[in-house]
């Protein structure tokens, strides 16, 4: 079993790149002094002696820009170690360090942790850089040999309690808030069956976890339907049959998931042990969406390998590149026409679309010249272009999506504005007809009727600023006012207009959910749960709307409601994580614009994931999204 620790520190200053190592014990950042040296070889040498396991203290001022387990990783790889070596990296100016390597037959994860949270850590915080390295030799010997703590050891802890308690004071906020981080990452551990453990946790680590679990899943199904979609028109619907299962049973799952989070989050209370309840069915709920992905990876990737007709794929993916890039001047156009006759708020969702179309295309086209160099690449060296093109792939998609959605706004506006007039004639009778049954309707209908006649007014001045708010105003309070009228008068006749009504806001509902769905699609690597929470709880009512429309027109009205207004808070809390995003967000670095496909979700940076994994020769850097599920596993963690 391989154990990897790491503690990820800040960015260092200086430069320390992975080397062989000629010695076990090698000091670049000039850590030791006086004896510290021998002590730390004299250990190095006796867990030899007792075990025949070979451990290596680097000691470096930072890790060259990389993670700690990519450094240890390179160094590792270079200094050519087999299963009987441990390397122990340590950063002593970045504050950062990573114990590398085959854990020895007979020590478990749980003993190796204690050497290194109980021994090993205090050291390292309190700079006592010979003593970490010695700790670490005597405890994996201890660890061997199965006996407890050395004295030595135990006096260290005992000494760092009664500092501990002498700064109990001043440290007790600090400490809430590592213990709080400590917490969320135990339960990034946690497998999301093993209820048990996910009964044991605090409450804010449920909570933090649930939010970070619906973003992971979230993305995963947004980044497999792009995938499964090409599959299907390269293989056909039959042979990706399996696979379009396998996302349908994740989505529903991640629906189920969104919902719960939906309730936890609605303005009625619940009891902590409620709560508590709620969090692990959520958890659990999108761990089975996460393993219907994943379940499919391997053989989805078998039957998708993209080098077997990679020069074809190119060729195709290059003439999409030359219609997306011939549609844009025509898109920029229709923006800008559709922007002098509407007010901001209403294009809002597509005002920024056609630029990011544009950069969706350059680096698109970046991907492509660069599958080609990988294709030109010996056989055996063209891995390479297997990303490059599923890059291309996904931006030549995103970039469509904007730059239809700014094409098709015209025809949703005039949509709209078509079915104003109807829409405002039937308010108009409905307050008439609503007159004669005042006798009956009481103060419900009454209020109804004002609110609907204030619609009414208002409505009619924004039919050729605002169609599509003025559209959504008159669709609302005709619903309300028919509620009200249909508790005074026949429920059969009130049913025969419920239903007209029904199909107004259903076209209300869809053109907002698209909206919304659309605007994070093509943004989602900025965008968090909330919004993703409350577009999924509109594109449920939506469905639930459209399969009672039939039985239960009334039912359905009010879904289809609900989904149009759940829409819209959706559509207004993306757009502010995404501006919170882009203020936040210091441009990265990397081929064309990195910027953009991370906040389009096309690509994902070891930067932002964090390390995770336990191989040796894991690779840093960008990485493209594909078909399987969120992947965010990672080692055990913390600083010093």
């Amino acid at each position: 079993m391989l154990l990897i620790f790491a503690l990820l520190g800040s960015v260092p200053v200086s430069a320390e790149p992975p080397a062989r190592m000629g010695d076990y014990v090698v000091d670049s950042a000039g850590a030791l002094t006086g004896d510290d040296a021998g002590r730390v070889r004299v250990a190095v040498d006796r867990l030899y002696t007792d075990h025949r396991v070979r451990l290596w203290v680097y000691y470096v001022e930072d890790f060259d820009g990389k993670s700690a387990q990519q450094w240890a990783a390179q160094t590792a790889s270079a200094s050519g170690f087999g299963s009987r070596d441990m390397l122990l990296a340590v950063a002593t100016g970045a504050r950062e360090y990573w114990l590398d390597g085959d854990a020895p037959s007979g020590v478990s994860d749980q003993e190796l942790d204690n050497v290194l949270a109980n021994e090993v850590e205090p050291a390292l915080r309190d700079s006592r850089w010979a003593d970490a390295a010695v700790l670490t030799a005597d405890g994996i010997g201890t660890a061997i040999s199965g006996g407890g703590g050395s004295v030595k050891g135990l006096l260290i802890v005992a000494l760092i309690v009664a500092a501990g308690l002498a700064a109990l004071v001043w440290w007790s906020r600090r400490r809430r808030k590592r213990r709080a981080a400590a917490e969320l990452a135990a339960a990034r551990q946690i497998d999301p069956d093993n209820t048990a453990a996910l009964a044991a946790l605090p409450l804010e680590a449920l909570h933090a976890r649930s939010r970070e679990v619906l973003v992971e899943i979230d993305d995963a199904l947004r980044a497999s339907d792009e995938e499964l979609q090409l599959a299907i028109g390269e293989f056909g619907a039959t042979a990706t049959a399996p696979f379009s299962a396998a996302v349908s049973n994740a989505k529903a799952a991640a629906a189920q998931a969104f919902r719960i989070r939906q309730q936890l989050d609605d303005n009625i209370p619940e009891t902590p042990q409620e709560q508590h309840r709620l969090l692990m069915e959520l958890l659990t709920t999108a761990g089975r969406a996460d393993r219907e992905l994943d379940a499919r990876v391997a053989e989805f990737d078998a039957m998708r390998d993209l080098l077997i007709d990679a020069p074809n794929r190119l060729d195709g993916l290059t003439r999409d590149l030359v219609e997306l890039t011939g549609r844009t001047p025509a898109s920029e156009a229709e923006l800008a026409r559709l922007t002098a006759a509407h007010p901001a708020s209403v294009l809002a969702p597509i005002a920024d679309n056609v630029r990011m179309a544009g950069e969706r295309i350059a680096f698109a086209e970046q991907n492509i010249d660069a599958a080609r160099t990988a294709l030109g690449l010996p056989v055996g060296q063209q891995g390479g272009a297997v990303a490059a093109i599923r890059t291309a792939e996904s931006a030549i998609g995103q970039a469509r999506t904007l730059l239809d959605a700014v094409d098709n706004a015209a025809s949703n506006i005039q949509q709209a504005r078509d079915g104003l007039p109807a829409a405002l004639d039937e308010l108009r009778k409905d307050i008439a007809a609503a007159a004669e049954l005042a006798g009956y309707g009481g103060a419900e209908l009454a209020a109804a009727v004002t609110a609907a006649q204030q619609t009414l007014d208002t409505a009619a001045g924004e039919a050729d600023s605002d169609p599509l708010s003025a559209f959504h105003a008159a669709v609302s309070a005709d619903a309300e006012l028919d509620r009200a009228a249909a508790a005074a008068t026949d429920r059969k006749l009130a049913a025969e207009d419920l239903r007209r009504r029904l199909e107004s806001a259903l076209i209300d509902a869809q053109t907002r959910v698209t909206a919304a769905s659309d605007y994070i699609s093509t943004r989602r690597g900025g965008v968090d749960a909330t919004a993703r929470t409350r577009l999924s709880e509109a594109q449920r009512h939506l469905d639930a709307a459209r399969g009672s429309a039939g039985g239960d027109p009334a039912g359905a009205l009010g879904h289809a409601r609900a989904a149009a207004d759940l829409a819209g808070r959706a559509l207004r809390e993306a757009q502010t994580s995404v501006n919170a995003w882009e203020q936040n967000t210091t441009p990265f670095s990397g081929p064309g614009n990195s910027t953009g496909a991370i906040l389009g979700g096309i690509i994902v940076g070891e930067i932002l994931r964090g390390a995770a994994g336990g191989s040796r020769h894991r690779s840093g850097g960008f990485h493209p999204r594909s078909f399987g599920g969120s992947a965010g596993r990672g080692g055990r963690g913390g600083r010093f």
